[in-house]
């Protein structure tokens, strides 16, 4: 690996005990420079115990750590040159914007003539030239988020962690934030890792996802392969939204697999690279809503493959993310992504409808 190819971050083996409970289990994984890398699971899955380790707060058990190639394992964090982002920013109310920003570099003795230009550029940076004089309490969630942002990356760190950032702003906020914060990473092209739950924060934002469940790391990849091509049955149910089912396979031929649910319907999928199913298995079933047409039940007949009759239990109304819950013939509730068009057309409750998808967007894994 030459100069240029060392990744601003790597994590190998990493492991962290708290007494029987193991937090982080084996954590392998590579960031190169200016990615935006997030780190997405359920709370408890280990992700902030991670990045407390990046950051100096944690020693890991066993594995190593390194920034540009270099191990920190016994670089406290203050000599560490990685910043960090809260959820809840931790600006410093008695100083004003100009005197958040600077703070750090006052602490590791520039000059004034240094820290002027600096924050004056950072400033620039993210778009808020002139709030230099501010107080903290006068700026909206939006500008502290970035004032928070611009506090660490005066500093020049080459790894910011970012620890739910988004956690505590109103939901229009969050949204607008998600574009604001890929913009600020472009701007900087500094490696962000940033740590969250919430599914559509990494998906929107980010170059990679590391899927994190009970210390462990699921699969690693750009957002549309754990979409579309999840590894395991776990990152099919929590990226993204799913209608599941249990069943096992009753015939394998052709590179697809047949499946009897539980609760008698025949669905037919794929094989995906690397499985391997096979006659009486037990598998669970996966198909997103956007991928089920919904139509009324003058079409299709019951007990083709992937295609069940059922009725409209309710239509959830949301612009062009609109949907309906049908009850299906064994009671349970399917969701199938539709539009809605305000006229006559329109599924409404109570409708019978038809409800098909295609093989090949039918996920299938073994239990």
């Amino acid at each position: 690996m030459t100069v240029t190819d060392t990744p601003d971050l790597e994590c190998t083996a990493v492991c962290k005990d708290f007494g029987q409970v193991r937090a982080v289990d084996n954590v392998s994984f590579q960031i190169p420079k200016g990615s935006f890398f997030s780190i997405l699971g359920p709370s408890g899955c280990g992700k902030t115990t991670l990045m407390r380790m990046i950051a100096g707060f944690e020693d890991p058990s066993s594995g190593d750590i390194e920034i540009k190639g270099k191990s920190v394992l016994n670089t406290p964090p203050n000599k560490r040159n990685v910043k960090m982002v809260f959820q809840h920013l931790a600006l410093f109310p008695m100083m004003n914007v100009y005197e958040n920003i600077a703070y750090g570099l006052r602490c590791v003795g520039t000059d004034k003539a240094t820290i002027d230009q600096k924050v004056k550029d950072v400033l620039e940076r993210i778009a808020l030239p002139d709030v230099g004089n501010r107080e903290v309490h006068q700026l909206s969630g939006g500008q502290k988020q970035r004032i928070a942002i611009a506090r660490c990356m005066v500093l020049d760190p080459d790894v910011l962690l970012l620890d739910e950032p988004l956690g505590a702003l109103d939901l229009k906020l969050r949204e607008a934030m998600k574009i604001e914060l890929k913009l600020l990473q472009h701007q900087f092209n500094t490696t962000f890792i940033y740590i969250t739950h919430d599914q559509s924060e990494a998906l929107v934002m980010s170059d990679h996802v590391a899927i994190m469940n009970e210390g462990r790391f699921e699969q690693i990849g750009r957002p549309e392969e754990l979409y579309h091509a999840p590894k395991t049955a776990f990152v099919a149910g929590f990226v993204g939204d799913s209608n599941r089912w249990s069943g096992k396979v009753s015939a394998v031929e052709g590179g697809k697999a047949k499946v009897t649910t539980d609760a008698g319907l025949q669905m037919l999928c794929q094989k995906r690279d690397g499985s391997d199913l096979s006659a009486g298995q037990s598998v669970n079933i996966y198909v997103r809503p956007e991928f089920i047409s919904a139509k009324r039940a003058d079409t299709g007949a019951a007990g083709d493959l992937n295609a069940i009759r059922g009725k409209v239990d309710s239509v959830l109304f949301n612009g062009a993310n609109s949907r309906v819950l049908v009850r299906g013939p064994s009671g349970e509730l399917i969701e199938a992504d539709v539009v809605v068009t305000g006229s006559d057309s329109d599924l409404r409750a109570g409708d019978d409808v038809a409800l098909s998808w295609s093989d090949q967007q039918t996920m299938c894994f073994a239990t």
